[in-house]
């Protein structure tokens, strides 16, 4: 068995493999609802074979979205269309999460393939946007500095969120501290320059995702694993970087996150150096460091360039993004090239004729 289709398991939900589906917006909804598109979008993978299907950012109030158009579960109406996303998905063998976000100064944008770019204003859908500080995105408006009320309430929000995530049958939830957007705002000197409690140290720019961690693991089920997407360098000076992120890893470990889920960039504009596993060693620093397992992403897309990560340890799971767009059904390539078994594989019987290994009479 190759370590990619090893099953794995956190707290009480086993994973039949760790090649799992990372979040990808989709920005195909209306009032945040999940519809038809992220039903067959994240049905498809499931079939094809990944271990977890982890949505899309799902915002936890409605300004908190990236765009008017992102999915939301801010209230029941939405869990209960993500509850149809994860029977479905289960009914594959594949377990279900959801990601809770909130974009603070990078919200209420117009959605990728949009011809303009910036914030939209609220004559075409657009609304006010929140921050640590009034500091602005590149090219975005300027947003609120939000008060210790606004955080508070932002806190709660996300705890609400958790048991929305729960009773939509979600097996596990994972924090959006990554990318830009409003947890990574606050974890970031480049964009928090607040010189209360929430600024200043180290140990007052992560209060907010604590508060968010112990809020959020008070009402979510201890046999369900929690997991935290952080963005692990700001790739500038003076920003925010994997020492600090790995020094932050250790805390949320304590406090009940069960992996870390490990990107990076997107606070500010800066020069990434790309390449095929480009993240790869931070989840591995973040891993060894800190001593939690973590989720290896960035354009990891050939099937033995993934099992060589998990074989050295570098990461615990790997996550696919791209790959997985152009491929719903990377797993099963995967498991073909790297001499995995069908059934070990878990092809669904309705396309069992289609895998590699059939002999062309048998098709």
């Amino acid at each position: 068995m190759s370590a990619l289709f090893e099953p794995y398991s956190l707290r009480s939900v086993s994973f039949k493999n760790r090649v799992w589906l990372a979040p990808m917006c989709q920005y195909s909804s209306e009032q945040g609802m999940p519809n038809d598109w992220h039903l067959v979008h994240l049905g498809a993978r499931a079939t094809g074979g990944f271990g977890l299907i982890m949505t899309e950012a799902a915002a936890v109030v409605p300004e908190g979205r990236i765009s008017p158009q992102d999915a939301g579960i801010w209230n029941d109406e939405q869990a209960a269309g993500w509850k149809r996303i994860a029977d479905f998905v289960h009914s594959q063998d594949a377990r279900f999460g959801i990601q809770l976000a909130h974009a603070g100064r990078k919200a209420s944008t117009y959605r990728p393939w949009s011809p303009s770019r910036g914030s939209v204003p609220p004559a075409e859908g657009g609304w006010p946007t929140v921050g640590p500080s009034t500091l602005a995105f590149d090219g975005f408006g300027a947003p609120t500095r939000m008060s210790t009320a606004d955080i508070a309430l932002t806190v709660q929000n996300f705890a609400a969120a958790a048991e929305r995530a729960d009773a939509a049958g979600a097996d596990v939830i994972e924090v959006h501290g990554a990318h830009g957007y409003l947890v990574h705002q606050f974890l970031s000197p480049l964009s928090n320059d607040r010189d209360d409690e929430y600024g200043g140290a180290f140990a007052n720019r992560i209060r907010f995702l604590v508060e968010i961690i112990e809020a959020v693991r008070s009402v979510w089920p201890d046999g369900k694993p929690l997991f935290v997407r952080l963005s692990a360098t700001d790739w500038l000076e003076n920003g925010w970087d994997v020492e600090q992120s790995t020094k932050l890893a250790g805390v949320l470990k304590d406090l009940g996150v069960d992996l870390v889920d490990v990107s990076s960039g997107g606070n500010a504009k800066a020069s990434i150096p790309t390449e095929a596993g480009y993240q790869v060693p931070f989840a591995e620093q973040i891993r060894a460091g800190a001593g939690i397992p973590t989720g290896a992403v960035g354009l990891i897309s050939e099937p033995k360039h993934a099992e060589e990560i998990l074989s050295r340890g570098e990461a615990d799971v790997v996550l696919l993004a791209r790959a997985g767009l152009r491929d719903p059904s990377w797993p099963l390539r995967a498991a073909y090239e790297l001499g995995v078994s069908n059934q070990d594989a878990s092809w669904p019987d309705q396309h069992i004729r289609g895998s590699w290994d059939q002999a062309p009479a048998s098709r």
